[in-house]
């Protein structure tokens, strides 16, 4: 995945909020992970990336895939654990990120997990 700064401290002297482009490969994805205490927003400019979480809610849990077309929003909360992925055999997926940090706080994780709800647990 090869990532553009478009809106950052660096670039412009923002200092809460965070944007630029996503470019992610055919047949491409991230490895399982997290962005911390930072908020991020998705928007689909090219492709057709997907978005892999877990949900819990029935008691078990069960990964849910939110497949995606230009145009689409995905909000990915705080802490979150999920990962992008790029499934298309020949066609690269562009996505605009704005984040509302000036780091990029990428924490890797060995598997999916459900948040937790207790404060204070991931």
């Amino acid at each position: 995945m090869r990532r553009f700064a478009a809106i950052s401290g660096s670039s412009v002297g923002s200092q809460r909020i965070w944007m630029g482009q996503t470019h992610v490969a055919a047949q491409t994805a991230s490895s399982n992970h997290h962005h911390g205490a930072s908020e991020t927003a998705i928007h689909v400019v090219k492709g057709h990336p997907e978005f892999v979480f877990l949900d819990d809610s029935s008691g078990t849990p069960q990964e849910i895939r939110i497949r995606t077309s230009p145009g689409d929003y995905i909000f990915v909360p705080p802490f979150v654990p999920h990962r992008e992925e790029n499934p298309s055999p020949g066609e690269e997926a562009v996505v605009v990120i704005a984040r509302s940090t000036q780091e990029a706080i990428v924490v890797n994780l060995p598997e999916l997990y459900v948040l937790s709800d207790e404060p204070g647990e991931e």
